[in-house]
């Protein structure tokens, strides 16, 4: 039996250094709400103040994924865990809403450069046939957050001001960066704690999976970016991201005015549709990587969040039935994430997908900025916001029809090499 120390080792703490990134990325939207006293914002200052963070979120997108191929993943995301914290705690420090959007410009372009160094870190600790498996359960951290952080920072506002809740959330990346230096390791030879027998049962399948990939794929940057399969997947990400966005961030209002109860209760029952997110993310993933079909597993899902977005802004329905509406939108945004950025480095080198993932993120998450300032847009221009969650579905539709008609279906790879009990940890 080989063994498994890797799912222990590398995911639990890669899983709560990107919640503590994603809680100081979502956490204006359970804030905003409450920013008023000291400064008056509009629904399109407070679209603005959370979708500006994707703007800063595009710069370091390719140089981080670069710089953690070809120096250290490690290093890169220590770096930028510092970096983001201290502008998390200047998001508590501002006077203004220019000082604001300046802040949250600066926790984009810190965090920016995390999540597709931690993908190239993932691809040279599990093969393809895990590769899903492992992004999800990595990316279990957004719902994670969400579940976690969102009754906090509810409470948190509930007995202290805004300015110390972003303060305070700001902070635990400092002290984690710590964990994350002794803990994790580039690749395999180079941690201590893996055994000699998963050390060489890893190295020997990722080259194995190298030099299977067709000659395209490894070679330079411009003809790899230029493959329509990474092109395609830009257009799925980015009008996928434009819904998700659009929609988590401006859950925690949608709550507010369902219940009108205090920051707590808006923190909790903006918590419960990510559980069902979780649950999601990891079965669609396990479902993925045994039939190798990336293609449904990213179609389907989607299809699902529309039924549930435009029922739930088309038809009034009970607050109860809203937020199983909710639900459904929230694990259908959230399934595809596993299957969809184990796409990538199927199809290309591990030499060039650094850059290709890179670049796939920086304009997928310009729907970042699009979604949220779109929805506050509408809800000024029109006085609802309904409208701007129909406008959503209509760009996860197109995300849909891109990922069914555009991404080839694929079995998964070659599985004879790969022992029984690895593939389902």
């Amino acid at each position: 039996m080989i063994p498994r120390k890797r799912w222990a080792y590398v995911i639990p703490v890669a899983v709560v250094m990107y919640m503590l990134a994603y809680l100081d990325r979502t956490n204006v939207a359970v804030i905003l709400p409450y920013i008023g006293d000291d400064f008056p914002l509009s629904a399109s200052a407070k679209g603005l103040a959370s979708g500006i963070f994707f703007v800063g979120y595009l710069v370091l997108q390719i140089p981080a994924a670069v710089l953690a191929a070809k120096w250290s993943a490690r290093k890169t995301v220590l770096i930028l865990m510092v970096a983001w914290a201290i502008a998390a705690v200047l998001c508590g420090l501002v006077r203004n809403e220019t000082q604001l959007h300046l802040a949250r410009l600066l926790l984009g372009l810190f965090e920016g450069g995390v999540w597709p160094a931690v993908l190239i870190l993932l691809a040279s600790w599990f093969p393809q046939a895990e590769r899903a498996r492992a992004n999800a359960l990595w990316m279990t951290c957004l719902p994670i957050s969400a579940i976690l952080m969102s009754p906090l920072s509810g409470f948190m506002l509930d007995h202290m001001s805004w300015r110390w809740v972003f303060v305070l959330q700001g902070l635990p990346p400092l002290v984690w960066a710590i964990v994350w230096w002794f803990a994790v390791a580039d690749r395999p030879a180079k941690a201590r704690w893996i055994s000699a027998a998963e050390r060489e049962y890893l190295e020997t399948t990722l080259k194995a999976e190298e030099d299977a990939k067709p000659a395209f794929a490894k070679q330079g940057y411009r003809q790899a970016l230029a493959n329509r399969q990474v092109l395609l997947l830009i257009g799925v990400y980015f009008f996928w991201i434009t819904g998700f966005y659009g929609f988590s961030l401006w859950l925690p209002s949608v709550v507010k005015t369902m219940t009108g109860g205090s920051a707590t209760a808006v923190g909790f029952l903006s918590a419960v549709p990510y559980v069902l997110a979780l649950a999601g993310m990891v079965a669609c993933a396990h479902w993925s990587d045994r039939t190798g079909n990336r293609r449904l597993a990213v179609t389907v899902p989607l299809v699902v969040a529309i039924a549930g977005l435009l029922l739930g802004n088309l038809v009034h329905w009970p607050p109860a039935v809203q937020l199983v509406l909710l639900c459904v939108v929230a694990t259908g945004v959230y399934m595809p994430y596993g299957p969809f950025w184990a796409i990538p480095s199927r199809i290309l080198g591990i030499e060039v997908v650094a850059v290709a993932m890179g670049l796939i993120n920086a304009l997928g998450n310009l729907g970042g900025f699009a979604g949220p300032y779109l929805v506050g847009w509408l809800t000024d221009v029109t006085g609802s916001a309904t409208t701007g969650f129909v406008v959503l579905a209509a760009f996860l539709a197109v995300a849909a029809c891109l990922a069914f008609f555009g991404l080839k279906p694929a079995p998964v790879e070659d599985l004879a090499h790969v022992p029984a009990e690895t593939r389902h940890p």
